[in-house]
């Protein structure tokens, strides 16, 4: 039986690609919904990708539900300079045939975990947290109804891509991802640490173009150059691929390994502001609070990516 997942995003082309992948694995996942969430572009962006993400991937009866404008403390960050002004650099989609939702997405979230029997629904973060941190303080009963929260977010040995010390989705709300992180809820996190040996390489971009479907398509052009070539991030010989590992750990857990830790999140200083503090080796006594993944299994990961791929339009 598939699981029930809720996707919570702010797309972002690997937003794109993970929202593609999830529509690619019925077998794995049930869609609920997909709420967006101020992020990598505003909120009116990110609401328009999703419902367009959905209608490319022949979903339009998944609903879209625009959450939070900004984060819960601060002003919004976003990153057009890796995503485009519209978030989906080198991707053009029509306007969606179905707008998002008239309902938050703060409610809506509350609504269906209400909804579920009680351990049934996984919530799939591919941006900052603040939807779900918000819901949580509003509906503290829906906490034990959620049966794991999987999270790309954090870092460790890779440092951080926004400063040196944060990964962007905790940087951007790092007082939200303190209450995910003292939730107590069953927590799965993919850190840079992850992600980062997940390129985009110029063989892999062969192998999706090869493809032919329209998702693929899409996944090409947000991922490479004019001239083919993958984008570049620093001194990478490809783009990492960020969000999808989220989907594709419910679809394959085995693609990737790490092990319980303590992760606590800096909120107070100027120069470490978003900074995951990953107890790896146990030192500070602090109690587990997440499973941190730092393995992973890179063209098992992509084989994965192009089999699902190839299913859709």
């Amino acid at each position: 039986m598939p699981r029930k997942i809720i996707i919570d995003t702010d797309p972002g082309k690997d937003d794109a690609v993970a929202i593609l992948l999830a529509l690619a694995a019925p077998e794995a996942v049930e869609v609920l919904a997909v709420v967006a969430v101020a992020g990598n572009v505003p909120l009116a962006r990110t609401a328009a990708n999703a419902a367009a993400l959905l209608e490319l991937g022949g979903r339009t009866d998944i609903p879209v539900y625009p959450g939070c404008a900004a984060p819960l403390t601060r002003p919004l960050v976003t990153a057009e300079h890796v995503h485009g002004e519209t978030g989906l650099n080198g991707l053009e989609l029509p306007p969606p045939a179905r707008a998002p939702e008239a309902e938050h997405g703060v409610d809506a979230i509350i609504r269906l975990l209400r909804a579920e029997a009680p351990g049934t629904v996984t919530l799939c973060l591919l941006g900052p947290a603040t939807n779900l941190a918000m819901a949580l303080a509003k509906a503290p009963d829906i906490a034990p109804r959620i049966a794991e929260v999987v999270w790309m977010a954090g870092a460790r040995s890779e440092g951080g891509n926004v400063t040196p010390a944060a990964e962007y989705n905790v940087y951007t709300d790092p007082e939200a991802a303190a209450v995910l992180l003292a939730s107590g809820l069953k927590l799965t996190l993919m850190p840079l640490d992850l992600t980062h040996q997940l390129l985009v390489t110029r063989e892999r971009l062969a192998a999706l173009r090869a493809l032919g479907t329209a998702a693929a398509r899409a996944t090409v052009a947000m991922f490479s150059e004019i001239d083919g070539t993958p984008q570049r991030e620093r001194e990478r010989e490809g783009i990492p691929l960020h969000d999808p590992t989220v989907i594709a750990h419910l679809i394959d857990p085995t693609l990737f390994g790490g092990r319980q830790i303590n992760v606590e999140v800096e909120t107070a200083s100027p120069f470490a502001r978003g900074m995951t503090v990953a107890d790896w080796y146990g030192v500070t006594g602090r109690p587990a609070n997440a499973l941190w993944l730092n393995a992973a299994a890179p063209d098992r990961f992509f084989a994965l990516l192009e089999q699902r791929l190839a299913r859709l339009p």
